[in-house]
């Protein structure tokens, strides 16, 4: 006869070998699973010292023109000058005001110096709008334009303005630059004021001689310099002119050479 503690025993035992058979096969589905978390943070750039610009359309006059001066910096877009600034470049007078590549000299006269960009028809919009007794745009040291859409904005709001454009004495303009200056009402270039050309190129590199003579593309720029007074024979004359230099050089014309095309006073 078994005692009842002995029976007992014999339970617990059973039951522990049970189990032990039983855990090999729950163990097998055990899954372990790790999980990383990731913070980002970031920066908003509309953001400064917690209060939102809630002012799109203000022109900051001196952070266009930090940012204007980077970008021509980091793009190769403008060709260079052929011989440095003359001495006298330095020494034209002090700005009463800037906005963005203008210098407000006194009531009739701006000075132009650095690239167009997409902002520079709001600045200057914005200098008209201060001063809107200019008459006088002299153009000093002018690459050309990061923006061919807003230089011909530009170049129609100068011939709006009724502005005269005029290179002084050692003076440069080149490529879009050169459209800015076909702008005035009137046109004055020193002896040895440089006008740099060369074609244009578009988003894809494809420049204005990989198009054919009669795809619209070029009516844009024929357009641009009849309406500035230009008949369609020079017009065209011209553009071919400027076409016949790659995008990636420079032919340097003369104040007799822009003679040939447009009327200088």
């Amino acid at each position: 006869m078994v005692s009842p503690s002995a029976f007992v025993r014999t339970l617990i035992v059973a039951a522990l070998a049970a189990v032990l058979a039983f855990a090999p096969a729950q163990a097998q589905q055990v899954v372990t699973i790790t999980t990383t978390t990731v913070t980002w943070t970031y920066d908003d750039a509309g953001v400064e010292d917690g209060v939102a610009d809630s002012d799109e359309d203000v022109i900051d006059e001196g952070a266009a023109l930090l940012d204007d001066e980077a970008l021509a910096e980091d793009a190769d877009f403008a060709a260079t000058r052929r011989y440095a600034p003359a001495a006298t470049l330095a020494t034209l007078g002090h700005a009463k005001a800037r906005f963005g590549p203008f210098s407000v000299i006194d009531g009739a006269t701006v000075r132009m110096a650095g690239d167009v960009t997409s902002a520079t028809p709001r600045q200057f919009a914005a200098m008209l709008a201060a001063y809107p007794g200019l008459k006088r745009l002299e153009m000093l040291d002018c690459p050309g334009s990061l923006d061919e859409e807003a230089n011909l904005i530009l170049a129609r709001a100068i011939r709006r303005a009724g502005l005269e454009t005029v290179v002084p004495a050692g003076g440069s303009i080149r490529s879009g630059a050169v459209e800015l200056w076909l702008a005035g009402v009137t046109r004055r270039a020193a002896p040895d004021a440089e006008f740099g050309v060369h074609s244009w190129a578009d988003e894809y590199g494809r420049e204005a001689n990989d198009y054919p003579a009669n795809d619209p593309v070029h009516a844009e720029y024929l357009g641009y310099y009849r309406e500035m007074g230009l008949n369609d024979a020079k017009a065209r004359e011209f553009y071919a002119l400027t076409n016949s230099t790659p995008f990636d050089d420079v032919r340097y014309l003369t104040r007799d050479d822009m003679a040939r095309f447009v009327t200088l006073n």
